[in-house]
């Protein structure tokens, strides 16, 4: 039996193709509706029907994050373990206080870039993660992933890495 009201989100995606298969693993099942450039998933827990319009050129990056929040740290690490399975975790965080609460969680991003935290909710917090206020931050305590600088061996001998830059 479904829950009303239910959220609808609507996604602009490059690739209706890439986006189903990202998502048919995410959510565990497959599209109710596919067509060329659509594909929809009605899903029962979480109450949520989404959509996917493919459109390019209007995909647009950094608009925040969606997420699941779970009824149990149970639940929350059974997800994880499919997660892993499918290779989609990008980022684990276990007691995490963000967006002043503590948290259990689990990230992933889909072929565009659209970011999903899956997580537990312990309890309200009056200190909030510093990652959140940081502004080049990609989501609520999701620091951006450092690219290591690739070097030649003929630059061994030269300084290659500015400090606090995660290259080296």
């Amino acid at each position: 039996m479904s829950s009303f009201p239910r959220m609808h989100v609507s996604l602009y995606v490059k690739n209706v193709q890439n986006t189903v298969q990202f998502y048919t693993n995410f959510f565990g099942q497959g599209p109710d509706k596919v067509m060329a450039d659509y594909a929809k998933y009605v899903l029962e827990k979480p109450s949520l029907i989404i959509s996917f319009v493919q459109n390019k050129d209007r995909v647009q990056s950094n608009f925040g994050h969606l997420g699941f929040q779970v009824e149990t740290e149970e639940r929350l690490n059974a997800l994880l373990t499919i997660a892993r399975d499918k290779n989609l975790v990008q980022k684990e965080e276990i007691g995490t206080n963000c967006c002043y609460a503590n948290q259990d969680k689990f990230w992933v991003s889909d072929p565009d870039g659209h970011q999903w935290e899956v997580y537990y909710f312990h309890h309200d917090t009056s200190f909030n993660d510093p990652r959140f206020e940081d502004s080049s931050a990609t989501a609520c305590c999701m620091p951006p992933k450092v690219e290591k600088k690739r070097i030649r061996l003929s630059d061994l001998n030269k300084v290659t890495c500015e400090p606090d830059s995660g290259c080296c």
